[in-house]
């Protein structure tokens, strides 16, 4: 295949093949490159599983909590806000196991680590997502009322702890990278496996991405926000471009978790 000389040192040259699309040939190129990734299906099941299991252990271990256990609303206590990054852990870590087992590794299989590429794009993606989800949580609100009170809103009006600045940080660092392993990596790649078309992949694993949030006020500005999210591993073929997109999006909701705590 012929190249087209390089202009942008961001982008690289497209090349010019008529099975190419002129918008996502680049994730075109990666996912040939790639190959199979047909177990992934297990992965984000056994994945999602294990997550699921593991917060039913932990309600279980906690039943005075009427509510029971949502790792995305952790408890006010110090050791025990830990808790909350566990069954998180398991969207990414199962994936991870599957890849180093099955696969090639992560960075084959996924595109784990980034280039100046995915940081344009997911740096993009990640502000459209985070100005979206806000326009829409706006519109929420004028219509029906502000959210209700959850272990995460009384946290943000507590002190402003060591463990506080943990769940922050694992809101703009840890979650991206467990919940796109999981989405944007597994479940996109074996999907991709069965040739679904790209738009129905993205609206499918964004779709599944706002609901295992188990969040109902939030779902459509979780749907809203994985669009765009989903537009960067759409456009690159890699996940490091939607973690950085996923990241660039918690990032002031991360920031603002900390800097409004006393």
């Amino acid at each position: 295949m012929g190249e087209q000389p390089q202009n942008s040192p961001d982008r690289p040259a497209q090349p010019t093949h008529p099975d190419l699309h002129p918008t996502f040939w680049e994730a075109q190129l990666e996912a040939a490159r790639r190959g199979s990734l047909a177990w992934g299906l297990a992965a984000f099941f056994i994945g999602y599983g294990g997550y699921y299991l593991l917060v039913l252990i932990l309600t279980a271990a906690r039943p005075e909590r009427h509510g029971g256990f949502d790792p995305t609303t952790p408890p006010n206590t110090g050791p025990l806000l830990l808790l909350a990054f566990a069954p998180n852990i398991l969207l990414g870590l199962v994936p991870a196991v599957f890849s180093w087992w099955r696969g090639r590794g992560l960075r084959s299989d996924f595109g784990i680590v980034p280039k100046r590429r995915d940081f344009k794009v997911g740096v993009a993606c990640g502000g459209a997502a985070l100005i979206g989800s806000w326009l829409l949580t706006l519109v929420i609100i004028a219509v029906s009322g502000p959210p209700p009170e959850t272990d995460l809103t009384r946290l943000m009006q507590g002190e402003r702890t060591v463990w506080l600045f943990l769940f922050a940080l694992f809101a703009f660092l840890g979650a991206p990278l467990t919940e796109e392993l999981l989405m944007r990596g597994a479940l996109w790649g074996a999907l991709e496996h069965y040739r679904l078309p790209r738009y129905a992949i993205l609206i499918l694993t964004t779709l599944i991405f706002a609901l295992i949030h188990q969040e109902v006020w939030r779902t459509p500005v979780l749907f809203v926000g994985g669009l765009a999210i989903g537009a960067a591993r759409m456009i690159t073929g890699r996940v490091a471009a939607s973690m950085i997109a996923h990241a660039t999006n918690n990032f002031l909701p991360a920031l603002l978790l900390f800097a409004v705590a006393r």
